[in-house]
């Protein structure tokens, strides 16, 4: 049976989504996940602009043909996870409820804005707002 590969598109320069990044993971059985740079504009980066889906507002999980965005990659990310170690244990924990993934994400997406601001970190801007250059 052939691995699938899994693919979760966010920025590299938010230190808080790429230590989550680098420390979840998926069980074997599920596949193997790999990590892509938002700011690398990878092909990906098309499909996400053509949803409409703000890049700088929530990371995209694509398993094959399917694209999860925001609470819903972190909630398919906690059920696909492993229950090893204390950061998986946790992130299944805090976010196998989809509604609970839901209430948790915007307060989570506000820390990191405000951890961006004080970094003086510039936006993707994936969707070319005007006026939209920093957090």
């Amino acid at each position: 049976m052939e691995s699938k590969v899994l693919e979760l598109v966010y920025d590299t320069q938010c230190p808080a989504c790429d230590i989550y990044c680098k420390l979840v993971r998926v069980r074997d059985s599920v596949g193997e996940l790999v990590l892509v740079d938002a700011r690398d504009n990878p092909e990906i980066m098309q499909d996400i602009t053509a949803r409409g889906w703000d890049i700088d507002g929530g990371m995209v999980l694509r398993i094959e043909n399917q694209l999860y965005y925001g609470s819903e990659a972190i909630h398919v990310l906690s059920m696909l996870g492993t229950r090893s170690g204390i950061f998986n244990r946790l992130n299944y924990w805090l976010f196998r409820s989809p509604s609970r993934a839901k209430t948790l994400y915007p307060f989570l997406r506000a820390c990191r804005g405000m951890l961006l601001k004080l970094l003086r970190k510039t936006r993707i801007n994936n969707l070319r707002v005007q006026g939209r250059d920093r957090f």
